[in-house]
């Protein structure tokens, strides 16, 4: 199958991923506070004015570096839903990805516990609702797949603890991936046995 997206988008969406990926790199190592779009603009070989065309802001590239890892997670997530063909396979594997996945990519990891921290946390925090939303949405989506009588207003609480769980295996590990999949597990299954 041939690619027919035109040129100049291509290269209009290779110019974003470059800027995209000095930004995390950027982030993972001065928090930000310290992200200059100067420096977005010299590690990815363009103009300051260039990044500021693109994304218009700062915070506006900010926010775009976090969707684009929380569409990584949400890909891996899924890819591995897809993989199985039962509930609690399918919940233990996208949960243990998803903490293994977040305790290994470097930007995730600055933001819980780098240096710069502080200014990074509140995107997993207090303004998580860009990551935890399509996160909830898509797991919302996986539970009434697999369990077609879990009533929706259940699936959205279930779907919303899984995620709120993962993250925070993620955050303060207190054990491998594996075994926070179990734990995750052993609150969710009982669940959404209870409410189908």
């Amino acid at each position: 199958m041939t690619d027919i997206t035109p040129f100049s988008e291509r290269v209009r969406m290779s110019l974003r991923e470059t800027l995209l990926d000095a930004a995390a790199d950027l982030l993972a190592e001065h928090g930000f506070a310290g992200l200059r779009m100067v420096d977005v603009a010299t590690s990815a070989g363009v103009s300051r004015q260039t990044v500021y065309n693109e994304f218009g802001s700062k915070a506006a590239l900010v926010n775009a570096v976090a969707l684009r890892t929380v569409s990584e997670f949400l890909d891996g997530g899924e890819e591995r839903w897809r993989a199985t063909s039962d509930l609690a396979t399918g919940l233990h594997a996208v949960v243990e990805y998803t903490v293994r996945h977040g305790r290994e990519n470097r930007l995730v990891a600055s933001v819980l516990g780098g240096a710069q921290s502080e200014d990074l946390l509140p995107l997993l925090t207090t303004r998580a609702e860009p990551v935890f939303r399509p996160a909830i949405e898509q797991t919302v989506g996986n539970l009434t797949e697999r369990v077609p009588a879990l009533p929706p207003e259940a699936a959205a609480v279930i779907a919303e603890t899984i995620v709120r769980l993962s993250v925070s295996h993620m955050m303060l590990p207190g054990g491998t991936p594996c075994e926070a999949a179990d734990a995750v597990c052993a609150v969710i299954l009982p669940a959404i046995e209870a409410h189908s």
